[in-house]
């Protein structure tokens, strides 16, 4: 199950009355069954999360909560215990408005990241996707003003490590909407038809969220070319329910689809053929790299001697995305470091990215020592 994160930015500076007053916009709660009983008796499941909100609000409008503390149901199962796990904006009153999100109700493990804590500053360069993507927020702020022209299926696509996921979930706070994030593996069930169901279970609480973004990474997991489906399983069923969302066939109001693939080319045409927009992301230049490494090498546990040449770093890592410089260059040097209880020296750096290089060769042939 998803972790949930939450950013509230219009109400971090608001009074505590205030924050009453405005009603609780989510409540996230986990069962915790019945501790003032000596007997354990399990909640029933709970398929209708409209039905629960329903019967949550009738029952707890009114009351002021905070993460941490516990709701009782007093009607059905009296006494049975709500942990809450999560309150946006915290210390505010439940009201008829109040959306609940119970860790527990099968939704396909579907849980939403409420905010996303990343924001356009974070996701180094890409301006061109991020320019394009500020016409989303522009939707969010306005949906009702796009009528038909709404940008709902967005396609990213670029290497592995560029920024995809980050720059989705980066477009969701400036959105300040909910963003449902998942691989689309997870999609595929254990039997025909399990795929589809969820796939529509997905699209049903984005929906129940709206506005909001349902991001699917790794899309060429389901919508390869049809060519090559039998290669991997029957995925068909999953593939067309995909295209019934995306054409609108029942309409979701302010829900947009944001895909990601780093297989453009091998994609199924009448998948592709849906996403009105394709966004690129690129390898990131050695500005960008500099900027990466600066960031991140801020952040070492170990201090780095102070004759590290971090531009030169950065020249010597041409071909490397965001993520390998990160993953594959600084961590690696980090943890060499650790194991010989010594600082990060240029002989770790080098090391590091000798390594990453045998592993996937780059364009450019320098194979010198980084000094």
């Amino acid at each position: 199950m998803r972790s949930i994160q939450r950013l509230n930015k219009k109400t971090t500076t608001k009074t505590q009355k205030e924050r009453v007053e405005e009603g609780a916009r989510y409540v996230v709660l986990k069962p915790a069954g019945y501790p003032l009983r000596s007997q354990l008796h399990e909640y029933p499941e709970m398929s209708e999360t409209n039905v629960f909100e329903f019967y949550a609000r009738e029952q707890w409008s009114g009351i002021v909560v905070e993460s941490g503390e516990y709701l009782f149901d007093r009607r059905m199962f009296p006494d049975f215990a709500f942990k809450i796990i999560d309150v946006v904006p915290e210390g505010s009153v439940i009201s008829h408005s109040t959306m609940f999100v119970v860790d527990d109700i099968k939704t396909e493990e579907l849980m939403p990241e409420m905010f996303s804590e990343i924001n356009f500053n974070d996701v180094i360069g890409q301006d061109g996707a991020k320019r394009k993507c500020r016409l989303i927020i522009k939707f969010f702020d306005d949906p009702d003003g796009f009528g038909n022209w709404a940008p709902r299926n967005v396609l990213f696509y670029g290497p592995s490590g560029t920024g995809k996921t980050m720059l989705a979930k980066a477009l969701a706070n400036e959105s300040e909407v909910p963003i449902i994030p998942i691989k689309a593996t997870q999609l595929i069930g254990e039997f025909v038809g399990d795929g589809a169901r969820q796939l529509h279970s997905l699209y049903d609480r984005a929906e129940e969220l709206g506005p909001c973004i349902i991001f699917i990474d790794e899309l060429d997991a389901i919508a390869l070319d049809r060519r090559f489906q039998e290669l991997r399983g029957d995925v068909i069923e999953i593939v067309n329910a995909l295209l019934t969302e995306m054409d609108g066939v029942e309409k979701r109001e302010g829900v947009c689809t944001i895909a990601a693939t780093n297989r453009l080319e091998s994609l199924d045409s009448a998948v592709r053929s849906r996403f009105e927009e394709e966004i690129e992301f690129i390898m990131p230049d050695k500005d960008e790299r500099l900027s990466i490494l600066n960031s991140n090498i801020s952040s070492f546990p170990i201090a780095l001697e102070s004759d590290v040449n971090i531009k030169l770093l950065a020249e010597r890592t041409h071909g490397m995305s965001g993520r390998d410089l990160v993953e594959k260059v600084l961590k690696t040097a980090l943890h060499a470091a650790i194991i010989e209880d010594s600082q990060v020296t240029n002989q770790h750096l080098d090391d590091a990215i000798k390594s990453a290089k045998s592993s996937n060769p780059f364009r450019n042939s320098d194979e010198g020592m980084f000094r």
